[in-house]
This record gives structure tokens, C-alpha cells and sequence, in this order.
């Protein structure tokens, strides 16, 4: 999730864990305990593809942010003396570095909550960004810092909606994908890999994708739609989703097919090969995509360090379609299945 929401759960987790001890500077250590993990960022770990798999690794570990909560309270109970006990205070300080991670994990990107164990969580209930969470941690943040007498019972309150909200969204994504499996069964589509995803700030409209060989399928579904003939439908449009083609493997693109579970796009434009993870984004708007080789004319491809390609810039006359489609009209569709025919563009060296 972004950084204010993160600081502002951390704070909310403070301030519930210090009960009548909370003070202001209570939610300011929350506050940066729960945007700590994400300080990985500044990490290099050499190329644009492991920077990406690599973010939310260690530092977002249960087994590394476990005793490194032990270790920073053993340091601020001797070298800052507190009114909260030894076991509150690492409850504190375990709380709010935990429920970062475990807040990221319902996110489409993925967290090694188990690292140095391979495996990556991804519940993809929630997008990175969606106000109605954060909305209600801040308002109570804002309230607690008012009538500072209440502030644990009102932070408490905040972290009651937010958590209910998230359960919702966990819902919602089930919701989604019972109407799907409803759709594609008895279909050539049955039994392909399928991946749902919530639509930017918001956990209504949903985002479908069923690859199928070199192509891919990509569709929207709204829990307003409204049933015709008795059943849900989903438009789909069709993609080219390609295939590697190289002789020679690149252990980069293989770093990214695992970390995607293989919702991967494969293009050859301008004499460089660009993969897309398609899970991050919407439609046109994909900004995991790689320049990973490159050739002269007349030559052989050669494999290069991974480029990161600039963001698309979001064209305002997309919005609309968007939040009509949100809304439940599904005479859009077709228009939100299609804005990504535009020009290509070119990898640039960040």
C-alpha cells in the first residue's frame, strides 16, 4: 500500500497497543515503524527486473521484522525510558511493523511475508491505492489528536472500519470470481489461469485476465452489473500475449515469470524485446515493462540489463469509460477493452 496509508495504520496500531499511555508522539513512532519496511526501496539490487521482484522481500519478513522488533526494544527501553512495560512495548513495536507487510499481501504486487522462504502472498483484494481505506484511519487520527482523552478508543474505531473494509474487499474479490467461473464454465475458457484484480481506488470494478497459449483475454466486471438472460456476462477482448523469442534464456525474464505466476506478454518492437507483467495496471496503462534484449540490423539479439520503459501518462477521455463501466454499464466495454491501441513507446535508461 502507499506510504500515508501505511504510516497511517502504524499510528492507529500504536495508539490501540498504548491504550491510555498514548500520547502524539506515540502516533509519530507508529507512524514511522509502519513506513519503516518499505525503506527497501532505496536497495539496488543491480538491474530494473530484481529491483522489482526483489521490493518487499526481506525487510517485509515475519522472520526478519520479528526479532528486529525484539532488538529495536531492547535499544528504546534502555536508551529511552517509557511508561509501557517491556512486553508492551514490543507488542507495539511488533505491531506495527507486522501489519505492514500483512496489509501488502492483500495487494496484487505480492510480499515474502516467509522470506528467505520462496514463496509470495498476493491476495489481490485491494489495489495500492484506495481511499475508502485510508479515509477511515485518518478521519480518527485526526479526531484522537482533538479530543486526545478518547485518542486509543478512537483509533481503534478507525482500525475497526478499515479492517472491515479489507474483509469486504476479500468479499468482493470472491464475489467476482464466482461470477467468472460461472461464465467460462462449458467454454474453451474453462480451466485456463485466470487472474482478478480490483481497478484503481476502489474494490467494485474488477479487472479480468484468462491467458490462453499466445494470447490473452481481458475483460471488466462490476458488482453493479446488472444480470441479462439470467446471468452475469463479460465482455472480453482479445490480446496478443506472445511468447519468448530468443533462443538463449535470460534469467531476468525468468526472475519476472515467476514473480507474474507467468501473466506475461512478450513483444518485439523497434528491434527490442519488451516484456509486460500484465497483473500491474490497467489496459493500456502497464508500468512493469522491461527492455531485456536488444539487436543491430543484420545481427543476432543480444541480452541486455534489464531497462525499465517511463510510465504512460493517464489520458484524461479514459476516465470516463472507466467509471461508467464502474458503474455498471457494459455498453462501455467495448471502448475500455480498446484504449490501449496507441503508439508503442521506447525504453529509456532511468
Amino acid at each position: 500500500m502507499d506510504s500515508i496509508t501505511q504510516a497511517a495504520l502504524g499510528a492507529s496500531v500504536a495508539a490501540v497497543v498504548a491504550g491510555r499511555h498514548c500520547k502524539p508522539k506515540t502516533l509519530i513512532a507508529g507512524a514511522a515503524l509502519g513506513t519503516l519496511p518499505d525503506l527497501d526501496v532505496f536497495i539496488s539490487y543491480g538491474d530494473a527486473i530484481s529491483d522489482t521482484v526483489k521490493h518487499r522481500g526481506f525487510s517485509h519478513s515475519l522472520f526478519v521484522l520479528l526479532p528486529f522488533s525484539l532488538l529495536l526494544t531492547v535499544l528504546w527501553y534502555r536508551f529511552r525510558p517509557t511508561v509501557l512495560t517491556f512486553s508492551r512495548l514490543w507488542l507495539l513495536i511488533a505491531a506495527c511493523l507486522i501489519t505492514h507487510p500483512l496489509l501488502d499481501s492483500f495487494t496484487t504486487y505480492g510480499t515474502q511475508l516467509f522470506w528467505p522462504l520462496d514463496v509470495s502472498v498476493a491476495i489481490s483484494s485491494i489495489f495500492i491505492i484506495d481511499p475508502l481505506y485510508t479515509l477511515s484511519l485518518l478521519v480518527m487520527l485526526i479526531a484522537s489528536l482533538m479530543w486526545r482523552e478518547k485518542m486509543a478508543k478512537l483509533c481503534g474505531l478507525g482500525l475497526l472500519i478499515s479492517s472491515s473494509y479489507l474483509v469486504w474487499s476479500v468479499v468482493a474479490y470472491s464475489i467476482i470470481n464466482q461470477r467468472l467461473h460461472d461464465e467460462v464454465k462449458s467454454t474453451p475458457l474453462a480451466n485456463k489461469p485466470i487472474f482478478i484484480s480490483p481497478t484503481p481506488f476502489n474494490t467494485v470494478l474488477w479487472r479480468i485476465i484468462i491467458l490462453d497459449g499466445n494470447k490473452y483475454n481481458e475483460g471488466f466486471s462490476s458488482l453493479l452489473d446488472s444480470k441479462k438472460n439470467g446471468a452475469y456476462s463479460i465482455q472480453w477482448a482479445q490480446r496478443e500475449r506472445g511468447s519468448w523469442p530468443l533462443e538463449q534464456t535470460s534469467k531476468h525474464v525468468n526472475d519476472l515469470i515467476k514473480f507474474s505466476n507467468n501473466f506475461m506478454q512478450y513483444k518485439t518492437i523497434d528491434n527490442q524485446v519488451v516484456v509486460t507483467d500484465l497483473r500491474l495496471g490497467l489496459t493500456e496503462y502497464l508500468p512493469f515493462r522491461f527492455v531485456v534484449a536488444k539487436r543491430a540490423p543484420q545481427k543476432d539479439w543480444q541480452l541486455i540489463p534489464p531497462i525499465k520503459i517511463e510510465k504512460q501518462k493517464v489520458k484524461p477521455e479514459h476516465l470516463p469509460a472507466l467509471w461508467l463501466r464502474l458503474l455498471g454499464n457494459q455498453d462501455v466495454n467495448a471502448d475500455l477493452c480498446h484504449i490501449n491501441e496507441c503508439p508503442e513507446v521506447t525504453a529509456s535508461q532511468s
